[in-house]
């Protein structure tokens, strides 16, 4: 027979399991890393040390390995530091996996489902939009679907008109006079001039709009969507029957084009005017 008795608790380890130790150098990498992206040029190791509530010696080590690995480089001031090349390698093969279809689909069905009306993506192809994608459901009533593949006039469609309304005047004038600006209904922008001052509308407002312009009967709202240089890649719309169409929709359509458009990299200006200011304060207080 095995007796049994009290086991003594080995005594506690003078060190960290691994695995935590491992967690919290990621986590202070990420501080570093967040501080060097907010800042324009080098940082020093005082500074980063302080805005990360690092001990200098800490923030040195982490950042040293960070140099062997490319992620941070040195800068032109001894013992400053700026971002790396290694993370622009490696932002380009994230963005070259990206597709604007997959990272807008999800979002466009919970748009779809909050609108119970069809969401369409559509990009620029020349002088027209493509519709790439779109999310509708057959039991969601009267809707508006557009075919995937479907093509349309820029300056019928709500998505057409943010990409007029990003070109430069010059170059809404050569479409002008390429297409003739020919009608399908008798809403249809057919004049440059009236052109011009829709689409410094849709610049003043951040979204556009179809008025039955391509179809009688058929209401349009569309939202930019941006990539990481800023520029529009796509138009995330919402179709509906001209008496059902909501303006309600509209805080909820810009969020969802926000909201892709982040997946995809795109920095909004607010953000960009965040980090400028707080890198301005933290001039100001070593000044």
């Amino acid at each position: 027979m095995t007796r049994t008795g009290p086991t003594d608790n080995p005594p506690p380890s003078p060190h960290p399991p691994r695995d935590k130790t491992a967690i919290q150098v990621i986590s202070r990498m990420m501080k570093l890393l967040d501080v060097l992206a907010a800042e324009p040029g080098a940082v020093s190791l005082k500074e980063l040390a302080r805005a990360t509530e690092l001990h200098p010696s800490t923030a040195h080590r982490i950042l040293n390995d960070m140099v062997l690995g490319r992620f941070v480089d040195r800068g032109d001031q001894a013992g400053s530091y700026r971002l790396g090349m290694r993370l622009l390698e490696l932002g380009n093969v994230v963005k070259a996996r990206l597709s604007v279809r997959e990272v807008a689909l999800e979002p466009m069905r919970e748009l779809h489902r909050a609108t119970g009306q069809a969401v369409n993506l559509s990009v620029r192809q020349g002088d027209e939009i493509v519709y790439v994608e779109r999310a509708y459901s057959e039991r969601s009533g009267m809707q508006v679907v557009r075919a995937i593949g479907g093509r349309a006039p820029l300056h019928l469609t709500s998505s057409g008109k943010l990409f007029l309304a990003n070109d430069d005047p010059r170059l809404v004038r050569g479409y002008a006079t390429r297409t003739g600006l020919a009608g399908h209904t008798r809403n249809s922008i057919t004049d440059v001039a009236r052109l011009e001052r829709e689409l410094a509308i849709v610049r003043s407002r951040g979204y556009a709009r179809d008025n039955e312009e391509l179809e009688l009967g058929v209401r349009c709202i569309a939202a930019p969507i941006r990539d990481d240089s800023g520029q529009i890649i796509a138009g995330l719309s919402v179709s509906a029957p001209a008496e059902r169409l909501q303006d309600g929709w509209i805080d909820n359509l810009l969020s969802t084009a926000s909201h892709i458009s982040a997946g995809l990299g795109h920095l909004p200006a607010a953000s960009l005017g965040a980090a400028a200011d707080a890198t301005a304060a933290r001039g100001a207080g070593e000044g």
